[in-house]
């Protein structure tokens, strides 16, 4: 007798400043977000190690434990280029310079 066991189909994408990287995937129900990046092929393919990765789904954090669920779009993050409130607070600083000729 034959199992049909339930497929999943999900996203994971790795961005880079200029260009995305994106797997398509079909997973078993029950599927985690470790097993999607280690089936997806991007950690080889840049260089990474599960150990290093922050993941989210569709931009909200999430544990690489976190059960997926099919149309999931799973993202390998990485570090900020630069810490927003401080990048908010330099272009602040450089406003008020050319408002008042400081």
């Amino acid at each position: 007798m034959r199992s049909w066991g339930f497929r999943l189909r999900v996203e994971v994408v790795y961005a880079l400043a200029k260009v995305q990287d994106i797997a398509v995937l079909e997973l078993p129900e029950g599927a985690i977000a470790r097993m999607a990046i280690e089936s997806s092929g991007l950690l080889a393919r840049h260089g990474l190690t599960a150990a290093q990765l922050k993941l989210g789904i569709f931009g909200k954090r999430v544990t690489p434990e976190q059960r997926l669920r099919g149309g999931d779009r799973v993202e390998i993050l990485r570090p900020l280029a630069a810490d927003p409130n401080e990048a908010r607070r330099a272009r602040a600083r450089r406003g008020r310079r050319r408002r008042y000729g400081t």
